[in-house]
């Protein structure tokens, strides 16, 4: 693979470089310097107090008894809950742990014999005054000096405050985050992305990240073809392109990019001439409606982008018999400020990964298979201006700010000839990879994701916004590693090519570092398109990382003039991050701004990659203050995940979110109910027992944190299903969208089964969804008795 071959640089993806780092718990708890602590000053003075006072210890007593004094009690504020009501806090026993002020060793008893009963002389207890001053003076010297000597910052930063994790965001600046990325747009029109990729590679590496290296893939793309593809009403002969402009030789040879790539990735390609038949939004109610109006066998598709995956609605227009789709948003569904009517856009039907190896990476020497397309369907994006001509509809079809749908009366026919080209060749796709190396734990990764612009794509801009973030970060970390500071564990800084073909960097990398990755990496932070509008902040999170978000959302909040009602949520969502939370089950978290228009609206709207203009980016955030804030909010998740000695992740709350999936009406689920219920009982007493109790300082060892630590990253890895519609996620913890609070395999099971003689399917995915539950539930119990164990061979 050539410069594959040092991709995670330095860390344990190379080899020696990264290998785990053994810490004698014993020598040195995590988050203590190499020089004397503050332990060991405490102890020294002790020692030098108790050689002063013997000397001048007077007769007649028996017995010296030096008392230890107590420890000051640090106590963690605790995360801010989040506003639910099936969420109820813990109550935090005295835990397993053993407190440190009822061992032997806090209280030193040092007894000695009574000096005999002899005259002293006046020069004898002159000499014994001197001593005593000489020694007093000479211990203040040497602890003066010690703690000159020891730099605070030194240590592992896993006892660094907030204090300094705002010290390192104040020097991020919305101006310079404006600089950065219009140096990235003036880069993207290049023929192919690598004058991008040795841009960001080029300045990570200047601002002093280390061994930032080059990742490369060769890969199958599916690429637009020569002209742009077309849709012909057979009663007329009118050819349009999928902009609803007319065909005409002059726009054939003039075609912008725009219209080339108004195309389905990976779709089929070739002419096809049948009836449109309207379908909405394609999903199982639609397709039965229309199956007993019209026959399906070989028609085309009239179907909307938006409230299921489109690989989901594709896969059931194949079953149905359909070899063409026509796909559009309708402009009912967007906000009034989107006037995308004439807009065309992209869409990937690719999974995820380099099609030609599935499930393995494209390293030199992998098996290609010949995978041009993933469909049977002709598909083709059309804009919603095309579709009107379609329909015959009105222009204006907003009645008392009431928006009418686009849609084909049933006892109307339409013919068309459609033609969809495209080119599938190999082509060379790009990761930048960098890192900065933990202090105590170097092998365990959080992962920093963002995108830059592949070359053959659709030019949208976002990936510039995702890009300056990532690049603000890196600058104010450095800023702060340059002067001694580390974090404990490894920060991995990636930004991924080729994500517009369904993450397919992201993919590849994933698949060639997967042992490693399975066992090191604790969290995935996405910067994945931060900036979709300006109304309301947008987030999303894995349930073990939902308290550390809201947390951050009201911290911002409290900043900010207007406070909009806090949105955190585990949904699916776009970008690389697909990979981690499907295949790795790592907890994740992206932060972004959208319009609240477009959050009330269908979800999955967000798979069209319409050309978005680095002005319209402007427009949205001219000061690029929303840029700063998702850098300042990312980046402070980023921190506390890799410094806090425990990961901020709460087991109770995966729990939670099992219960309230399986309530309401939902058909044979009281055994998963059950099973649930004990789910809940083992995680709050694991969070009781173990992870409340290791968050005290006082009674933190440095091997059963990491015991814990590493439980705490494993978690979500039992809610990974192997079979699920196309489309969904294998990690059933995240839903459809908000308003669907059910698992979401289940459902679409439920909804599959009504039309089918017997409930087979229902109760397949029924046995998925219980052994998920039962595999986390045995795993917190193994946990526990972990320690159980532990604390007794202790004892």
């Amino acid at each position: 693979m050539g410069e594959n071959e040092a991709s995670l640089p330095n860390t344990s993806l190379q080899g020696k470089k990264m290998a785990y780092q053994k810490v004698n718990a014993d020598q040195r708890a995590p988050g203590h310097s190499q020089y004397l602590d503050n332990d060991d000053l405490q102890a020294t003075a002790l020692d030098l107090e108790w050689d002063m006072e013997k000397e001048l210890e007077e007769p007649g007593f028996d017995q010296f008894r030096l008392d230890s004094a107590e420890n000051q009690n640090l106590e963690n504020s605790e995360t801010a809950d989040l506003n639910l009501d099936s969420i109820q806090p813990a109550t935090s026993p005295k835990g397993r742990f053993q407190r440190l002020q009822e061992e032997s060793d806090y209280v030193a008893h040092y007894t000695r014999s009574a000096p005999k009963s002899n005259p002293c002389n006046f020069c004898r207890l002159s000499k014994m005054l001197c001593t005593a001053i000489i020694l007093f003076i000479f211990g203040i010297l040497i602890g003066y000096y010690a703690r000159k000597n020891c730099p605070s910052n030194a240590s592992s930063s896993g006892t660094l405050d907030l204090q300094l994790y705002q010290e390192i965001l104040k020097t991020i600046q919305a101006e310079d985050i404006k600089n950065s990325f219009r140096s990235f747009v003036q880069l993207y029109k290049s023929e192919d992305d690598t004058e991008i990729s040795k841009k960001i590679k080029t300045q990570w590496t200047s601002l002093g990240l280390e061994d930032v290296q080059f990742v490369n893939y060769s890969v199958l793309l599916n690429l637009p073809g020569p002209s742009p593809s077309s849709v012909t009403l057979s009663s007329s002969g009118q050819c349009f392109h999928p902009n609803g402009q007319p065909c005409s030789e002059e726009a054939r040879k003039h075609s912008s990019q725009d219209l080339i790539y108004s195309y389905a990735a990976y779709s089929a390609k070739g002419a096809l001439e049948a009836e449109v038949i309207d379908v909405s939004y394609g999903n199982a109610d639609d397709l039965k409606r229309i199956k007993k109006m019209k026959n399906t066998t070989n028609q085309i598709a009239l179907l909307k982008l938006g409230k299921l995956p489109l690989l989901y609605k594709l896969s059931l227009l194949e079953k149905a018999g359909f070899g063409g789709v026509l796909l559009y948003i309708d402009p009912c569904d967007l906000p009034k400020t989107a006037n995308l009517s004439h807009d065309t856009f992209m869409v990937s039907l690719n999974p995820g990964g380099d099609p030609s190896t599935p499930g393995y990476p494209s390293v030199d020497g992998s098996f290609r298979q010949n995978r041009s397309n993933l469909t049977s369907l002709l598909v083709q994006p059309i804009s919603a201006s095309l579709v009107a001509k379609l329909v015959s509809s009105p222009k204006d079809r907003t009645k008392n700010g009431v928006c009418s749908p686009l849609e084909l009366p049933n006892n109307e026919e339409r013919m068309v000839n459609l033609q969809v080209q495209t080119v599938t060749k190999f082509k060379t796709v790009t990761n930048v990879v960098g890192y900065l190396k933990g202090l105590t734990s170097p092998d365990r990764y959080v992962i920093v994701g963002s995108h830059h612009h592949t070359a053959h794509s659709y030019n949208g801009q976002e990936w510039a916004s995702s890009t300056a973030i990532i690049t603000a970060f890196i600058q104010a970390l450095m800023l702060r590693a340059k002067r001694g500071w580390r974090p404990d564990r490894t920060i991995v800084f990636c930004s991924w090519g080729g994500t517009a073909f369904g993450n397919i960097g992201s993919y590849e990398w994933g698949e060639e570092f997967k042992k490693v990755l399975q066992r090191n990496v604790v969290a995935y932070v996405s910067l994945h398109s931060p900036i979709r509008g300006n109304a309301s902040l947008y987030s999303v999170a894995s349930p073990s990382l939902q308290q550390l978000v809201a947390e951050k959302n009201n911290f911002n909040c409290s900043r900010r003039a207007q406070c909009p009602e806090i949105n955190v949520s585990s949904v699916q969502i776009q970008g690389d991050a697909d990979y981690f939370i499907n295949h790795l089950g790592v907890p994740t978290v992206q932060f972004a701004y959208e319009d609240i228009k477009a959050l009330e609206g269908p979800s999955f709207l967000s798979e069209a990659l319409f050309l978005k203009h680095a002005t319209k980016i402007e427009e949205m955030d001219p000061f690029f203050n929303l840029h700063e804030t998702i850098t300042k909010l990312s980046g402070e998740v980023i921190l506390q995940i890799a410094n806090e000695p425990v990961l901020p992740f709460n087991a109770l709350d995966i729990a939670l979110e099992v219960q309230n999936n399986l309530k309401g009406d939902q058909p044979n689920t009281h055994q998963l109910l059950a099973l649930a219920s004990r789910l809940r009982e083992s995680a709050e007493l694991f969070q009781s027992d173990e992870m409340r109790p290791a968050n005290d300082p006082k009674e933190r060892a440095p091997i059963r944190v990491r015991m814990l630590n590493d439980i705490l990253q494993d978690m979500e890895k039992s809610f990974l299903v192997q079979r699920v519609p196309p489309g969904f996620y294998r990690n059933i913890l995240y839903h459809l969208d908000e308003k669907k609070s059910q698992f979401s395999i289940l459902l679409e099971a439920s909804e599959h089964c009504k039309s089918l003689p017997s409930n087979e399917t229902l109760q397949e995915v029924l046995s998925e969804v219980l052994n998920s539950i039962n595999s986390a539930q045995v795993y917190f119990k193994a946990g526990l008795d972990v320690f159980e164990s532990v604390l007794v061979g202790k004892n």
